[in-house]
């Protein structure tokens, strides 16, 4: 496994910890929301890093999912569409991981939360047994 392809991985871990430090704080389930979409975010440039995918610059969950199918899937589309409306780019302090229709609810966080976790793991897992 190259360097940066462990730093993004790492980075992804910094935020799934966040996740779990927050989880089940009904009050910060925004910011559990706006975990879980980094730590995707940065599994899935994990991978586009490691088969020279090139420089890609997007927070985008959708479009970085769909540079890496041929390499990895079977993530949930649905909740990758959902983690892309999170408000990244906040005006306000307030507004960071909001989504359009404000905060998640504590069930959604959590399955934000689950869905990340999944992934980064099966990630790791998959460039662990390729390099093996």
């Amino acid at each position: 496994m190259k360097a940066i392809t462990r730093e993004w991985l790492n980075a992804a871990n910094d935020d799934l910890i966040a996740m779990e430090v927050m989880g089940g704080r009904e009050e910060i389930t925004n910011m559990v929301a706006f975990h879980a979409q980094q730590a995707i975010e940065k599994s899935f440039k994990a991978i586009v890093e490691e088969f020279n995918f090139g420089n890609i610059k997007t927070h985008h969950l959708e479009s970085l999912y769909s540079k890496i199918l041929p390499i990895l899937s079977g993530f949930n589309e649905r909740i990758l569409a959902e983690l892309d409306t999170v408000y990244i780019e906040a005006r306000y302090p307030g507004d960071l991981g909001l989504m359009p229709h404000g905060k998640p609810s504590i069930e959604e966080a959590a399955v934000y939360s689950r869905e990340a976790v999944k992934i980064k793991e099966q990630i790791e897992l998959f460039l662990k047994n390729r390099n093996s």
